[in-house]
């Protein structure tokens, strides 16, 4: 009982380093992102998106490519599915519920209408690979792992497109840096050591909490495939969430959405290339389920996004879409 408690107390303390480390990163990134002049969608979807899903996509390489047991690697592939899904769901949700609970609306602004635009670009080109993705779990054949270099190479063509996008106005004030809060315009060198410093934090605090998570798990008499889609991912999708809040909060809701956005862009490409590379990449009836609510999600934000009818309502209720994945996860395992 006691060791089940500490175990609690260090996934508390190691969620409350990930917030300040990541209230330390996303002021950090931000800067960067003006030293480098790339946009803030571009600082959302690529720069802050890139370095908060490490911890994640770490985690689903060292399943699978170093996990001695079938188990570590259903682990791995739970991870590579259930990170889309806590993304399309809880992280908007999030977005939403921050905003309700701030009396905060989303402004109309034409800034705001374009980068809805590109954002139901992005939804549907993860569709797309997403589909893909599932499609290749449905079928196994020589040669399969080598499509793993595809998922990569469209994440590079994504990046590339981002980076060299629009250059739009910066969403409200820029924060002084925090290493260096008297300069007016701080040196890119510190902008860059306070963002990795703070990148460094959230993954180590981001394996300590998966780590407690995976020891709690067992002893509240979870198995393995439930814990890789309910609750790990939350975990290792915490940093993008906790981004969001952090935004969300400061007023700078373009950054917000886009860093869920590129966040999602990675998780429909890197871990699954890796799956593909390490495992036969064959899906069974609970990450079928876990795929078939992402797409709804993620269609239900494509077309919100296309027509320009995102609310506040519409992102808070993407959360209840995961109660009902979870509700009918824990029915099929009982009915097994």
């Amino acid at each position: 009982m006691h060791i089940l408690w500490l175990n609690f107390a260090l996934l508390m303390g190691s969620a409350l380093a990930i917030y300040f480390s990541c209230k330390l990163f996303v002021n950090g990134v931000e800067w960067v992102g003006r030293k480098l002049a790339v946009g803030q969608q571009a600082t959302g979807s690529v720069l802050a998106a890139f370095g908060t899903a490490l911890p994640e996509s770490v985690v689903t390489l060292v399943a699978v490519a170093f996990g001695a047991s079938e188990t570590s690697k259903a682990l791995g592939v739970g991870a590579a599915l259930g990170g889309p899904l806590a993304l399309a769901t809880i992280a908007y949700a999030t977005v939403g519920i921050v905003l309700l609970t701030s009396r905060q609306k989303l402004p109309k602004t034409p800034e705001i209408c374009s980068d809805f635009r590109n954002l139901a670009r992005d939804q549907g080109w993860f569709l797309a690979i997403f589909a893909g993705k599932i499609a290749l779990g449905l079928i196994a054949f020589a040669g399969k792992p080598w499509l793993g270099l595809l998922f990569l190479g469209a994440y590079a063509l994504y990046v590339r497109k981002e980076m060299g996008g629009h250059r739009g106005e910066n969403e409200g004030e820029t924060e002084p840096l925090t290493f260096a809060r008297h300069a007016a315009t701080p040196g890119t060198a510190m902008a860059i050591v306070q963002t990795l410093l703070a990148l460094a934090i959230i993954f180590a605090a981001s394996r300590l909490f998966v780590s407690r998570l995976e020891l709690i798990g067992p002893a509240l008499g979870l198995q393995p495939h439930l814990l890789a889609l309910l609750l790990s991912p939350i975990a290792t999708e915490l940093p993008e969430t906790m981004n969001a809040i952090i935004w969300v909060r400061q007023g700078k809701y373009r950054l917000a959405l886009a860093n869920i956005s590129g966040a999602m862009m990675i998780q429909a490409t890197v871990p699954t290339a890796f799956g593909l590379f390490w495992t036969p990449w064959l899906l069974d009836a609970p990450l079928l389920l876990a795929a078939g609510t992402t797409a709804v999600a993620v269609a239900i934000m494509y077309v919100a996004f296309r027509c320009g009818v995102v609310s506040r309502r519409l992102l808070a209720g993407m959360g209840l879409l995961y109660l009902v994945f979870a509700g009918a996860l824990v029915a099929l395992h009982l009915a097994r």
